[in-house]
């Protein structure tokens, strides 16, 4: 167990090398029984990110019962095989379903009493940073031309990298930057070109200082099963950064986003490029204005709060009579 500076204990069970799929589930129900008998006599919270948890977790006993349902995980290229049947059962045993957008919301809400739709927000003053003309031009960046079109997250069967070899090979003259892990598909297979820079993982902190040196934003996604239902968290953080942003037509972002004016929506490689030389010879005049109007409602915060707020009602929790939002007061919620 390590105390964070919030007050935040974070178990990690520790599996050596080799261990068996079974070993591991009773390492991780004996690391739970651990931390619920520390904590005997509060009340709990299991808060589920994957249902694959309930392999360690079934047989524990909480007061709440919280499914954060951020994607439709079972999509997912290598999913488990036993996914879509742990996520029926959680269905049965939560007593609340938070999703991570709109149409995952429209998605899961017939298949539980009480599911509240919660689309990515923005820590907006973390990328608003990178409109700062004072933050240096990364290393590895630096030696990249302009103008440069770039996208920040994790490189997997999520992103067209078809569109993203269309696009570059008809615009040469443009420099596309990815910053993020290659996950599940094979490296070999990402487009290769003068103009295109795969430069890998980078930390949060330093990602407003590539950011500010981008001139657009650009969100190739495929269009298949794995992204049906995703909200990007990238979406607000490109507009607080300041960028114009083009997507591909992702349903959330669509709507709100693209209905709005305040990102460009292209389904091919021709309309793409299209859309990318509109933004990048300038959005609208009054675009920021109506981003930061947008945006001025929105911050993880009140995500909190409102969650927060819910989980109170439905647990009967106490609420925290310091802050203006309610706040649970409970011993220990697990996480997984």
């Amino acid at each position: 167990m390590k105390l964070q500076p919030e007050g935040v204990t974070v178990v990690v069970p520790v599996l050596p090398p080799g261990t068996s799929e079974r070993m591991a589930i009773e390492v991780q129900r004996r690391a739970l029984e651990r931390v619920q008998a520390a904590h005997r006599g509060k009340p709990s919270i299991f808060w589920y990110y994957t249902p694959m948890a309930l392999l360690f977790s079934a047989e524990a006993d909480a007061d709440l019962i919280v499914y954060d349902c951020m994607d439709e995980l079972s999509a997912f290229r290598g999913a488990p095989v036993e996914l879509r049947r742990l996520e029926q059962l959680l269905m049965t045993r939560a007593d609340l379903v938070f999703t991570g957008g709109r149409s995952l919301f429209e998605a899961k809400r017939d298949k539980h009493r009480s599911v509240h739709a919660f689309p990515s927000s923005i820590d907006a003053k973390h990328f608003a940073a990178a409109r700062k003309s004072t933050l240096a031009d990364p290393a590895d960046q630096a030696g990249i031309g302009r103008p440069r079109i770039g996208f920040f997250g994790v490189v997997d069967e999520r992103m067209d990298i078809d569109l993203v070899g269309a696009v570059a090979a008809a615009r040469p003259d443009w420099q596309f930057v990815f910053l993020g892990p290659v996950v599940k598909i094979d490296p070999a297979d990402l487009p290769r070109a003068a103009n295109i820079h795969w430069l890998g993982s980078k930390r949060y902190d330093d990602l407003p200082a590539y950011l500010g040196h981008w001139d657009v934003g650009f969100m190739p996604f495929a269009m298949n099963e794995a992204t049906r239902y995703i909200s990007p968290t990238k979406t607000p953080e490109f507009l607080a950064a300041g960028l114009p942003v083009v997507s591909t037509p992702i349903r959330d972002v669509v709507a709100p986003y693209g209905d709005r004016g305040l990102v460009e929506i292209a389904a091919t490689a021709e309309e793409a490029v299209g859309a990318l030389e509109r933004m990048l010879a300038g959005p609208k005049a009054d675009w920021r204005t109506r981003v930061d109007s947008v945006l001025s409602d929105m911050s993880w915060d009140k995500t909190w709060a409102e969650m927060s707020r819910i989980m109170a009602t439905a647990g009967g929790f106490a609420a925290d009579e310091d802050t203006e939002t309610p706040a649970l007061k409970t011993g220990v919620a697990i996480s997984a």
